[in-house]
């Protein structure tokens, strides 16, 4: 499948995320030519463990994410962090888990915008949001590269990509960045042919830095 960079927002130090920063981005895009395609929504779920008896914690993870995405509507991804697990399954595990109330939801984040295309690139920028909420607590964009599935061949026209846009955004003297940290793929067992499970643990390394930047925030304001 086409191989993809997931990015987060990093706000500069003293600002936060603003609907007016999303409303910017989306104009840059439209700004290079891109086409508007439709909207395009992610979900990703916080789960702890629901222990009956304390003797049981050390048997069960102590929290992992799970993650729906849009161009995989029949699956569902888990990603055990300190495991460094990811795992796919059928969409219908949702339900199954909540009978066996193993585990319960903590949170959910939706990931929600709208999609262009631009030549080659398919582009994704998009709010996260509680999924019961309309407080936004960050801001996200996917780079999808069509023609390309391995991720060492596609790394320079990725970063040559990545410079243009850092360029047109940064004309718009917005109080922040888009950042782009690629995990250890190999951590996970997943090699340079490209895969949805790739996507899945992109989103889970941007979960950790939007949690990061919220907490540097509260923590300067306190």
């Amino acid at each position: 499948m086409p191989l993809k960079w997931v990015m987060h927002w990093q706000p500069n130090a003293g600002t936060t995320v603003s609907g007016q920063i999303v409303t910017e981005i989306t104009q840059c895009v439209e700004s290079i030519n891109g086409v508007k395609e439709g909207r395009w929504k992610a979900t990703l779920t916080y789960y702890k463990p629901m222990l009956r008896e304390q003797a049981l914690a050390a048997e069960f993870p102590r929290d992992f994410l799970g993650i729906s995405l849009p161009e995989q509507p029949n699956k569902y991804y888990f990603i055990i962090r300190g495991q460094r697990l990811v795992l796919e399954a059928d969409s219908s595990i949702q339900t199954i888990m909540e009978k066996l109330q193993s585990y319960k939801s903590k949170v959910s984040l939706n990931f929600e915008g709208f999609q262009y295309q631009l030549g080659d690139f398919q582009l994704r920028v998009g709010k996260v949001v509680p999924s019961h909420s309309e407080n936004l607590r960050g801001i996200v964009m996917e780079v999808e590269y069509l023609p390309i599935s391995s991720i060492e061949k596609s790394r320079q026209i990725m970063g040559e990509f990545f410079e243009l846009w850092q360029e047109v955004v940064s004309k718009r003297s917005l109080p922040g960045q888009f950042m782009h940290m690629e995990p250890n793929f190999a951590e996970y067992g997943l090699g340079d042919l490209y895969t949805s499970q790739h996507t899945a643990v992109q989103y889970a390394t941007v979960m950790a830095q939007l949690i990061a930047t919220v907490q540097a925030v509260q923590a300067v304001r306190n």
